[in-house]
């Protein structure tokens, strides 16, 4: 029996008062295992508790979720057969980004494209093992452009500003992961936010994921100090915005209940059109739905 090492999701998640819109999509979620059909990696950072697909699924059903992008989990290295065989089962209704590495060949992308992921992911967040080789990173990232995927990319906010330059060279389409990371208590004028809003404003690339509130968030739930930053981000590039709840919330320090976090979208995305943009056009032409 593994011992998990991080807790699982809020098991009592409530039906959120905000009516999400038809077709809404989690465009930021994981499945973790069960691990005695998809193994943990060997060397990871953490071990959670099995959240499987159907917990997903019931998960989805009761927040009025149509879509969803399953994140592969560093948890499970660069196996990627979780979300694999989930989008097989889904109907076409969901979508997933790769963790994969250098050894990956072209054939092997296409096969993950043809299973119906979009994008891949790195991470540059030291709890989770801070900077991947940067060779391997380029050399992914040319491999990537040719199927136009994006990349989506994990930062602590404190190192955002360090690759603000490089980011702006990418050759493909990025996503910032949790609203860069900052933290709601340094404000909307920290270098870290500026620079994720400079990013957004001058680099048609660069999409942002509003989600984390309760990363952001310094003050804990229902995580409304994170709200503002959500706000200023859909502000300045509504069509390059997407949201996701993160559930099921690896490594917080205060976890959330997921009918709060939906809870969240009208203060920051008051407007029912900026609703159907953020929550199901923008996911749809992302990630090809």
């Amino acid at each position: 029996m593994l011992q998990p090492t991080i807790p699982g999701p809020d098991p009592d998640t409530r039906t959120p008062k905000f009516r999400l819109p038809a077709l809404a999509c989690d465009a930021h979620t994981h499945i973790f295992g069960p691990h005695a059909k998809y193994p943990y990696a060997e060397g990871r950072p953490y071990t959670p508790p099995d959240a499987p697909l159907e917990d997903f699924r019931a998960l989805h059903k009761k927040l009025g979720i149509g879509r969803a992008v399953i994140v592969n989990a560093s948890v499970h290295g660069t196996d990627n057969r979780v979300a694999l065989d989930a989008i097989a089962e889904s109907g076409g209704t969901f979508r997933a980004v790769a963790n994969i590495d250098g050894s990956i060949t072209e054939r092997d992308l296409r096969d993950l494209h043809e299973g119906g992921f979009r994008g891949c992911r790195f991470n540059f967040v030291r709890h989770l093992g801070g900077v991947p080789d940067m060779g391997v990173f380029h050399r992914i990232v040319a491999m990537i452009a040719e199927l136009g995927w994006h990349v989506d990319l994990h930062f602590d906010a404190i190192d955002l500003p360090e690759y603000a330059e490089l980011l702006a060279k990418l050759p493909v389409r990025y996503t910032i992961d949790h609203m860069g990371r900052v933290k709601a208590s340094d404000g909307l004028d920290q270098l870290p936010f500026r620079t994720l809003i400079d990013l957004m404003q001058r680099d048609e690339k660069c999409w942002v994921k509003v989600c984390g509130c309760e990363r952001v968030s310094s003050i804990g739930p229902p995580f409304h100090d994170a709200v503002p930053f959500a706000r200023k981000i859909v502000e300045t590039a509504p069509e390059r915005v997407i949201w996701g709840t993160d559930w099921p919330h690896p490594n917080v320090k205060a976890m959330p209940n997921d009918g709060d976090l939906v809870d969240l979208i009208p203060l920051f995305a008051p407007e029912p059109a900026l609703q159907q943009q953020i929550l199901v056009d923008n996911p749809a032409r992302l990630f090809e739905f």
